[in-house]
């Protein structure tokens, strides 16, 4: 085996080691391996100067390899971020990237609505809400210790402070979202969005004042709201009917067709040479110590030097395969596609918790939380739910003459409302992005950048505190 040659490094010697561990050269000697960054490439190095692979076509040069399990929006869109730094990366799905809630949500960008769920007064509501199965919050009743524990943590975190400091810490890691789409774009991703906005309409007076007093929040982000009082709403919105006594207005909200976002970097990963193996669950992880050596699905084994967990709402019972095991739970969401309606921009129906989204092809309408099983059943009292609601909001509005079709999606929920971003508990090489509930869209651009550094650089961004996986005593 040829020795390392320090003419076949891309440019000087110089370079960051970002991490290191110990390996074994061809003629049984230990070494030490350094995971250095070069520009926009990530390298393996081995200081005993032997080959450590020569397939890369670089003598002494391997390219950091890193599995992702889940092909939702967080797991694309970090997989993406570190395939442009140079890592090879293999992405893993249960069943077509892009599926479930990644495809069927309301595709908002849209970082001024990115409170938590738990909040004043959520669990009580939610209790009285037990009772009517087309509520916007519904909590199937369990004797489960999991599903207790899980509705125990909701109940501490549903106060004013922990919702603040929650959306708060949404806001710092969405700061450079919109912009970062536009970098999307500009590397070549074609996908449908749009730059009109979001209004927050309100049928019931407390519920705006209740939203004011997040106002400064937004607008320390630049996110600019305007205040619309009355008829002003139906000067800025002329389809609202005159139930809508008043809304929020932020010009700098997007939206996206979800469904083209996901299947854009699908195909930006595979130009980037990444591996997307679909239809391949997570059947068995196996583990040396406090480090992962591979993962498999059913025959198939997928090695790494980094493994990322980010399977959306399966992220729960996946993460006790890593002996981690995180209080994921899912959250069933429904989205309904309808005729197009020239609004002018994304609307959401606050008050009944009901996304409307206009886009090319269609308007869409979303909504619903229900905390239950692990499925996508559709139940159609809930999906006739969303499809009333317009008719209080809009003037002169006319159901769908034929039912329209409904969609499912499980988001990944957590008791505090916050996502789980860091190290997989104490495993050297194992991390974790999930739980970003209804904020996937918005969020997944920042928790990508932030996971990238740490995955590659061991930098845990300030950005990541609020999200810790420590904050869960099963994760310490």
């Amino acid at each position: 085996m040829p020795s390392f040659d320090p003419h076949h490094w891309p440019g000087p010697l110089s370079c960051r080691v970002t991490t290191s561990k110990l390996g074994i050269t061809a003629m049984g000697m230990p070494q030490l391996l350094l995971w250095c960054c070069k520009g926009k490439q990530t390298y393996l190095v081995g200081l005993t100067g032997e080959t450590l692979d020569q397939d890369s076509g670089e003598t002494g040069l391997v390219r950091m390899q890193t599995v992702v399990i889940g092909g939702g929006i967080v797991g694309l869109t970090t997989a993406y971020h570190l395939a442009r730094e140079g890592v090879q990366v293999t992405v893993l799905d249960a069943r077509a990237t892009g599926h479930g809630a990644s495809d069927v949500n309301a595709g908002w960008i849209v970082p001024a609505e990115a409170a938590p769920v738990p909040g004043p007064g959520v669990v009580l509501t939610s209790m009285k809400w037990m009772l009517r199965p087309d509520s916007p919050l519904y909590i199937r009743p369990s004797l489960h210790p999991q599903f207790l524990s899980f509705l125990f943590g909701m109940w501490r975190a549903s106060n004013a402070r922990r919702q603040r400091a929650g959306f708060a810490g949404h806001l710092a890691l969405a700061e450079s979202t919109v912009e970062t789409f536009d970098d999307y774009r500009a590397d070549g991703m074609d996908f449908e969005m749009h730059s009109t906005g979001l209004l927050m309409a309100f049928t019931q007076r407390a519920n705006l004042d209740h939203h004011l007093t997040h106002l400064d929040l937004v607008k320390k982000y630049g996110l600019e709201p305007t205040v619309l009082e009355g008829d002003d709403v139906r000067v800025h919105e002329p389809l609202l009917s005159d139930a809508v006594q008043g809304g929020l207005f932020f010009p700098k909200e997007r939206h996206v067709d979800p469904g083209t976002l996901a299947r854009a970097l699908h195909r930006r990963l595979v130009d980037l040479g990444a591996d997307l193996v679909e239809y391949a669950p997570l059947t068995a992880v196996e583990r040396d110590g406090d480090r992962i050596t591979a993962v498999r699905s059913h025959e198939r084994t997928f090695s790494g030097d980094a493994y990322l967990l980010a399977a959306g709402a399966w992220t729960g019972p996946l993460s006790r395969q890593f002996g981690v095991p995180l209080p994921v739970r899912p959250g069933k969401g429904y989205s309904v596609d309808v005729e197009p309606l020239a609004m002018r921009s994304a609307t959401n129906l606050s008050d009944a918790k009901v996304a409307v989204t206009p886009l090319t092809r269609n308007l869409r309408l979303a909504g619903t939380m229900e905390f239950g099983g692990l499925d996508e059943d559709i139940n159609q009292v809930r999906v006739d739910a969303i499809l009333r609601a317009p008719a209080i909001y809009f003037r002169d509005w006319q159901p769908p003459a034929t039912p329209p079709k409904p969609s499912a999606g499980m988001r990944p929920m957590t008791p505090d409302g916050l996502p789980i971003m860091g190290r997989l508990g104490r495993l050297s090489n194992g991390f974790v992005s999930t739980g970003h509930g209804m904020l996937g869209v918005t969020l997944a651009p920042g928790s990508a950048a932030v996971m990238t550094e740490l995955i590659l650089h061991d930098t845990a961004s300030p950005r990541m505190a609020p999200f810790t996986p420590r904050r869960f005593r099963s994760a310490r």
